[in-house]
Parts: C-alpha cells; structure tokens; sequence
C-alpha cells in the first residue's frame, strides 16, 4: 500500500500492515426475553487473518438467551474453565488496540459490548464503506457481512452458525481487497465511509 500515492499528495501516511487488527464479537442475550447484548466470544486477527485473541466470556450477568441457533453457543462454552472472565478479556483488548486500526463490520457494536473506545479515524469499517454500498446500490444502508462478502468475493460466509473468528477474517479479507483505494482516500484527507450511528458516538474517541 505503500506506493499507490506519492509522497507530494499525501497528508496523512499510508499505515503499514502491522498497524492493521481486525476484531469481531459475538453476543448472548440478557433481561428480560434476551433482548439486550453481552459479549460471549471475541476474535482478533492480524493483517493476514492470523489468529491473535480467540476466546469465549464468562457472563457477568444471568443468560435469558444464548441464540445458539445463529451463535452456535451452549452454555458449557461460557463456564468457567472454558472461557476467560470479562475483565480479563477487556483488559487483553485495550492492551492490544492502542495505535492500531480496527477492521471490522459495525465495529461500534463490538466495542459497545467490549466497553472500550477507540478514535474512529483509526477505524475501517467494511459495513460503512460507501464504495461497498454502492456497488451494492445500497447507498443509505448498512448491509450484513454475509452479503458483502457474498456479492464482492463471492466466498460464503456464517453459513449456518456465526463464528467471531471467521467474521473478523472475513472483515479483513474485505477491507484488504479494496485497501490499495480505501488508503489512497485517506491519505489525501478525505473519509470514504459513512459515520458510525449518533447513538453509538460514546464508543470513538
């Protein structure tokens, strides 16, 4: 990526593939008929879909619903033994993203439920990519990383179960496909993606 913009019509350097983490949660639900979030699994890779962080979370709080029919959760993955407590898991997080940027589809949501924060300029968010949801002619939409990754590399994905590790792979292996020009934009100053929902504004920096 390095060399697709020369260095007069830069503003801001071209990062380089170390600096590069890709990140997806997946949720359980609690309250009252399961209807609010909290994280179960997160999954971290590199640039190259390498597995950096993969684990399970132990429930801070009582499971209505695992929605194991699109998570693939049982509650033996969530006991102690197989899985990390929360506060370990967040503190692996925010030990891990600081300098780097985060690939992701509706980043914002993991990190809701991770209970972090992150500058959203150090964010590529394949879900608000405005040259993914034109291709799409879903200019105004966000559409899910089965579809995008269906229609822009025709390669299947959470067929059957979710997986946090193949969603964040997933994620990466998108943003990778379109780097070279997601990069050149931002280099020269400009913000090709949509902005991430208002209500979730508390989780950028």
């Amino acid at each position: 990526m390095s060399d697709t913009v020369p260095p007069l019509q830069q503003k801001f350097p071209i990062p380089s593939a170390d600096k590069f983490l890709s990140i997806s949660c997946t949720v359980v639900g609690i309250g009252e008929g399961g209807g609010t979030s909290m994280l179960a699994r997160v999954a971290v890779v590199d640039y190259r879909g390498q597995t950096v962080l993969s684990t399970y979370v132990q429930p801070s709080m009582p499971v209505w619903d695992y929605r194991t029919a699109t998570t693939g959760i049982e509650p033996e993955h969530l006991a102690p033994g197989n899985a990390l407590e929360f506060n370990d898991v967040q503190a692996q997080i925010l030990n891990l993203i600081p300098g780097k940027i985060l690939v992701g589809h509706s980043i914002w949501n993991d990190l809701s439920v991770l209970g972090v924060r992150h500058p959203a300029v150090a964010t590529r968010d394949v879900a608000l990519y405005q040259p993914f949801r034109n291709a799409l002619k879903t200019p105004k939409q966000v559409v899910g990383l089965r579809t995008l990754m269906w229609h822009l590399m025709r390669r299947r994905c959470q067929d059957g179960k979710q997986c946090a590790l193949e969603n964040a792979r997933a994620a990466m292996d998108l943003y990778r496909s379109h780097a070279t020009e997601w990069e050149d934009v931002i280099s020269k100053g400009q913000w090709p993606s949509h902005l991430p929902p208002d209500t979730f504004a508390r989780c950028y920096l």
